[in-house]
């Protein structure tokens, strides 16, 4: 199909719902499209635009499947967002027997989310993206009113405290890592980023005139402002210049797009190939998108950093049940120890309440344990104490 033809394709499948055309009416818009540009210029070979547009759904899914895929997809939700939502929806038809969801209600929804909570014992966190993923699909796309929910038997909240390390622990886990994934560890803990906003960090981020890391593409959409680490600068240029050669081969062979968030690809032609807005680390080989079909070389994969530093800690000896993600942990605490403002570290941090980032406190003293365990202070008693014992055994 020719660009033109794919355009109004797309155009015609994202603004229509068009799951119950039949497929000979597209495949006839099809050739009248490129009947009507028999006189436009031949597409270049290896330009990727003439790839066939890959269906807005997926076919072989249930039609209730498909009409909340489609919902999604025109919406622009995240990749991520969308597996979520529809995993969901499955497992709430297969709770049911396989009953189609558009011939459920709040008292199925009500059913589902118990279960959840009491039979599966799951976390809060997991029992909302449930009741997310079914008040989108029944409410907004079945149109489906579900009543009042408010008795449903709620996950009890995770009231869990934040794992830290130490700053000599941290010192360790870094050691013990090299190449791209020690830079990327280094960033997490020096600039307080998430796994995945390291990973999708793009040139254009990184703001060495003003010492800066600029997060556009993170939790929430919002932008913030971190910290450049000095340490990590130079090699952090590095990494930039070795982008730039890796996106020039990419460029000669026809490939070099790259994922642009809100259609701007669509918007400012040829954007997705400009080098300010390839990632900075990139992953090693190209990759198909599973929606557009476009070739892409996608970002490092967040899974294969948690593991390199989740390996580092086991070879530094590192016996808290930490994560990654504690290198984050470990940068509000480290901030609030040498005597940064909570309110600095909430921006820093890119919170919306200052509430989530007061329960780095915990191990400051402040407003946690205060003053010093009772049997500490009973003094020349306890070694009263150990005096004795010791001299039993000597007996």
């Amino acid at each position: 199909m020719r660009p033109g033809g794919r355009a109004i394709v797309l155009f015609l499948r994202q603004v229509f719902d068009c799951s119950g055309v039949d497929q000979r009416v597209v495949d006839d818009w099809i050739r009248c499209v490129d009947a009507a540009e028999d006189s436009c210029v031949a597409i270049e070979p290896g330009s990727g635009s003439g790839d066939p547009v890959p269906p807005l759904v997926d076919r072989s899914a249930p039609e209730w499947y498909q009409l909340v895929q489609a919902s999604l997809r025109t919406g622009g939700y995240a990749i991520r967002t969308e597996k979520a939502y529809l995993d969901w929806l499955k497992r709430f038809a297969d709770f049911h027997s396989g009953t189609d969801p558009r011939q459920c209600g709040g008292g199925e929804v009500r059913s589902f989310l118990e279960h959840l909570a009491i039979d599966r014992n799951v976390a809060a966190g997991t029992q909302n993206q449930a009741f997310a993923a079914l008040l989108y699909a029944l409410q907004k796309v079945y149109e489906i009113p579900l009543g009042d929910l408010a008795d449903t038997a709620r996950a009890r909240g995770d009231e869990r405290l934040p794992v830290v390390l130490t700053r000599e622990e941290v010192a360790r886990v870094l050691g013990r890592m090299s190449g791209k994934y020690s830079l990327m560890a280094r960033l997490q803990y020096g600039s307080g980023l998430r796994g995945l906003e390291g990973c999708r960090l793009r040139v254009k981020d990184i703001d060495f005139g003003y010492e800066q890391i600029v997060l556009t593409d993170t939790k929430g959409n919002k932008d913030r402002l971190t910290y450049l680490p000095v340490s990590v600068r130079s090699e952090l240029r590095d990494q930039i210049a070795a982008v730039r050669r890796l996106h020039d081969a990419d460029l000669s062979q026809g490939n070099g797009r790259v994922w642009l968030p809100f259609a701007l690809s669509e918007k400012y032609r040829d954007l997705d190939q400009s080098f300010e807005w390839q990632y900075v680390f990139p992953a090693a080989r190209l990759s198909v998108d599973p929606r557009s079909g476009i070739v892409r070389r996608h970002h490092i994969g967040e899974s294969s950093v948690a593991r390199a530093i989740k390996k580092a800690m086991r070879s530094a000896g590192v016996d808290k049940h930490a994560s990654a993600h504690s290198l984050r942990h470990s940068f509000a605490t480290h901030m609030l120890e040498a005597g940064a403002d909570i309110r600095t570290v909430q921006e820093l941090l890119g919170h919306k309440d200052v509430s989530t980032t007061m329960i780095y406190t915990h191990v400051l003293n402040r407003p946690g344990i205060v003053g010093a365990s009772p049997l500490d202070g009973m003094g020349s008693v306890e070694r009263d104490r150990r005096d004795g014992q010791a001299g039993e055994f000597q007996e």
